[in-house]
Formats: structure tokens, C-alpha cells, sequence
């Protein structure tokens, strides 16, 4: 399981797309949830008749759904029993940018249920380079989201100014120095 997180308009979407137009990614579930009460994201991402998506619309994962990640995780078992014995090859699991990412964490990696069958791979975070300073001003989730990934994806590097671009970039490594960071377009 990959669970990617980050701040609202930081680009998750559109990398979860890029991601799911690759052939590597043919046998991924993409569970993503949304807040609010009209579910949008999932109408936005890209899918194959092998990629499977289950849109869980009925509140932040992080803390309201925390029940519902596992009933979700145990029903893909369940929908889908030939995958489940012979295993998905990957779930990424896309935050609502709202979300405080440790109680999912926390869920993956402790709950009998699911970590019985599902291993955390990994934890990526998208970073709006433009907006980042104002968001992690602001919003501590989008702090909780940086200090727990260990991979962040520094998006609209390219509408930065290059003066403003260094103390973000050394804000975001006080945050996380041992995540690894890649700019992307």
C-alpha cells in the first residue's frame, strides 16, 4: 500500500493520472477518498478496465473513515476474491488534502485486519511549491503530511520565483530531512 497525501490543489490527482497511465501500474486498486458531500477526484482520474477505484465520500479518512479503511480494505478482499488470493500488485490509497495522515498510518501498520494482508510500502507527499509557505503557515496537517513521507513531490517548481523557491525548499527540509524530493511538472 502507497498512500499519497498532501494539501489540497497540491497536485495528487493529477500524479495519481500519471501514474495510472503507466503500464507498470495495470494491477493497482486506487481507493481515494473525498470530503464534502459531492465526491469529485474520482471523476478525475484516469482508469483501465484492470485498474480498479473505490471512492469512500463519506468523510476524512484520518479520523472519521479510520473504521471504514478497513472495511474497505477487507471488502476489496471480499469483491474481488481471484485477486485477493493471488494479491493486487499495489493500492494506492490518495488522501483528501484535509487529512492528518498518522491515524492511517496507524491503521495500516496495527489494525489485525489489515495488516494481515496489506503491507505499507511507502508514504508520498505532493507540495505546491507556490502556495507551500502559506499552507504550512495555516495548516498543520499539511506539517503532519511532510514530516511523515518519505518521498515528496515538489509540484509547480516552474511558476516559482527562484527567490521564494530556497526557504521552502529549507523549510521543507527542517520538516523531513530524510525524505527524498522530486520536482514535478
Amino acid at each position: 500500500v502507497t498512500l499519497l497525501t498532501g494539501f489540497l490543489g497540491s497536485g495528487k490527482t493529477t500524479v495519481l493520472n500519471h501514474l495510472m497511465q503507466q503500464p507498470a501500474m495495470s494491477d493497482t486498486l486506487v481507493i481515494i477518498n473525498e470530503f464534502g458531500e459531492t465526491a469529485l477526484d474520482h471523476d478525475l482520474v484516469t482508469s483501465s478496465q484492470e485498474n480498479l477505484t473505490r471512492v469512500m465520500g463519506s468523510g476524512c479518512i484520518c479520523c472519521t473513515i479510520r473504521g471504514d479503511l478497513v472495511s474497505a480494505l477487507r471488502e476489496i478482499r471480499q469483491q474481488f476474491p481471484e485477486k485477493a488470493k493471488q494479491g493486487f500488485d499495489r493500492i494506492i490509497i490518495e488522501t483528501t488534502g484535509l487529512a492528518d495522515p498518522t491515524p492511517i498510518i496507524h491503521t495500516l501498520m496495527t489494525h489485525p485486519q489489515v495488516y494481515s494482508f496489506y503491507r505499507l510500502d511507502g508514504i508520498v507527499a505532493t507540495i505546491d511549491l507556490t502556495t507551500a509557505s502559506t499552507t504550512l503557515d495555516r495548516f498543520e496537517e499539511a506539517v503532519k503530511q511532510i514530516a511523515v513521507a518519505d518521498a515528496l513531490l515538489l509540484t509547480k517548481a516552474d511558476l516559482c520565483e527562484k527567490q521564494s523557491l530556497e526557504p521552502v525548499l529549507q523549510r521543507l527540509k527542517s520538516i523531513n530531512p530524510a525524505a527524498d524530493r522530486y520536482k514535478v511538472n
